[in-house]
């Protein structure tokens, strides 16, 4: 692992470009026309000239969630299913304190990846046996959500104190869950934008950092609640369940799931409301919803 520390920097395009320049002169990789790809949880950049994509985290706190995408992706690999390929290098590697990984791009055919692709893949990985020496850790549904509230300085003390509180009621509800479902290896960030349809007409699973062992309804329910909140159809929804061969908005638990996704994705964009004042607006809009649960939800996509 390559080591390169400065102290922490709030994470902004600025910081995680400067920290892709050192990438790239660490990895000896061309970053003249890199291009953003993505700033939400991680930064991402593609090096069209390299064929290959830098993953920025956001800070040395997930180092280890870091380490296990590497490790799952060559599992998922060995194990026949398509899966984001890292490249030869060592790694992660760290640099201004952000852990990174270097990755294969992959040739994207910009034809988007179906519910029903997504469910086919589902099934298939929540099929598989998972090794031993993965060492997967379990599932922690309401991971990071804390010290995202605590660390955002666009919250009041009014907001901070009811996501806090919030969160801590939904732990209590999942904890006492009853899943009808095995468990198995998730993902654990289940949508279809974690599918890339390639040239060939192959599909790809990507972005691997969330991946534990636990629930399988955990990765469905993330399809259902786009759906709830007004990201697809509920004809689409139904081809979904029928495919993987489990409906979870019929299970009694799908509720906490759901509220529980809301409060991810409400907390998740959060971290970029500086950003623009379209993210801004969106973030007040969820916050309005979790505040109003009868409300309907007319949530917007970023």
């Amino acid at each position: 692992m390559t080591v390169s520390q400065t102290p922490s920097i709030p994470f902004s395009t600025t910081e995680a470009l400067a920290t892709l320049h050192e990438t790239c002169e660490t990895a000896g990789l061309a970053g003249q026309d890199a291009r953003l790809i993505r700033l939400g949880e991680n930064a991402l950049y593609v090096l069209p000239a390299e064929h290959v994509v830098v993953r920025i985290a956001r800070s040395v706190e997930v180092l280890d969630d870091v380490r296990k995408e590497v490790a799952v992706s060559a599992w998922l690999n060995a194990s026949g299913i398509p899966a984001a390929r890292t490249t030869a290098h060592d790694q992660p590697l760290l640099v201004r304190g952000h852990p990174v990984t270097l990755w294969h791009l992959i040739p994207d055919s910009g034809s988007p990846a179906t519910l029903e692709d997504l469910a086919g893949i589902l099934r298939e990985l929540h099929s598989l046996t998972v090794p031993t020496n993965l060492a997967l850790p379990a599932m922690d549904i309401l991971s990071r959500v804390s010290e995202r509230i605590n660390a955002a300085p666009v919250l009041t003390d009014e907001d901070r104190d009811f996501l806090l509180t919030r969160r801590h009621e939904l732990q209590s509800a999942y904890d006492a869950l009853t899943f009808p479902l095995t468990p198995c290896a998730v993902h654990g960030d289940a949508h279809n934008e974690n599918l890339i349809r390639t040239t060939d007409g192959n599909v790809l699973l990507i972005d691997f950092e969330r991946f534990a062992f636990g629930p399988p309804e955990t990765d469905l329910a993330v399809t259902a609640i786009e759906h709830t909140v007004g990201w697809g159809t509920r004809a689409e929804y139904n081809k979904f369940a029928e495919w993987y061969g489990f409906d979870v908005l019929a299970w009694d638990g799908y509720p906490v799931l759901r509220d529980i996704n809301e409060l991810k994705m409400t907390t998740w964009l959060m971290q970029n409301v500086s950003e623009n004042e379209a993210i801004a607006q969106e973030f007040r809009n969820r916050m309005h919803s979790l505040r109003n649960p009868d409300a309907p939800r007319r949530w917007r996509a970023f």
